[in-house]
């Protein structure tokens, strides 16, 4: 078999040509059927680009619900910890203002 690319002499079961590195096989995403090209599998008729971009874009979808679920969670776990910290100030110093209250009269 010749390489479309440079023409050069490759063995039929070459997955890519040994001098240009062109792929010379080609397997469906969708149903795994090998060919000699690519664009459209032969045997289920799926588009390659189409089907990869429809599968990447299904990922993308679940990757930014769970990111936006642990973004919840972080903001949620850091405002239960900030608490403390938030509400026990004030409050510490009304306590403390109320006992020298009734030290001081």
């Amino acid at each position: 078999m010749q390489c479309p690319k440079c023409s050069s002499e490759v063995r039929d079961i070459a997955r890519f040509c040994r001098r240009c590195h062109a792929t010379l096989r080609y397997e469906c995403p969708s149903c795994r059927h090998e060919q000699r090209h690519g664009g459209t599998c032969d045997k289920c008729g799926v588009n390659f680009l189409k089907y990869v971009a429809a599968v990447v874009s299904a990922k993308q979808a679940d990757a930014d619900v769970i990111h936006e679920r642990i973004e919840r969670r972080s903001s949620l776990l850091a405002n239960v910890l900030v608490l403390p910290f938030t509400v026990g100030i004030p409050l510490m110093r009304k306590f403390l203002a109320a006992k020298s209250k009734k030290g001081g009269s």
